[in-house]
């Protein structure tokens, strides 16, 4: 019985790749967002003179 659900428990995949993929873009996503919320916040100190990169877009308040 037990070689039987070892064999079985082989033979399929061990995870989907959708999951993954799901997972990737969600991480790049996040990172993503998170950058440009961070750029167009407040200056911590001592980053208050320094100039937006080009790739972040303006927001207007």
């Amino acid at each position: 019985m037990e070689l039987y659900l070892l064999q079985t428990a082989a033979a399929e995949s061990h995870f989907p790749y959708a999951s993954t993929l799901v997972y990737v873009v969600g991480f790049i996503a996040a990172a993503t967002i998170g950058s440009i919320a961070w750029y167009n916040s407040k200056r911590p100190v001592g980053w208050q003179n320094k100039e937006r990169p080009d790739i972040v877009p303006d927001i207007d308040q």
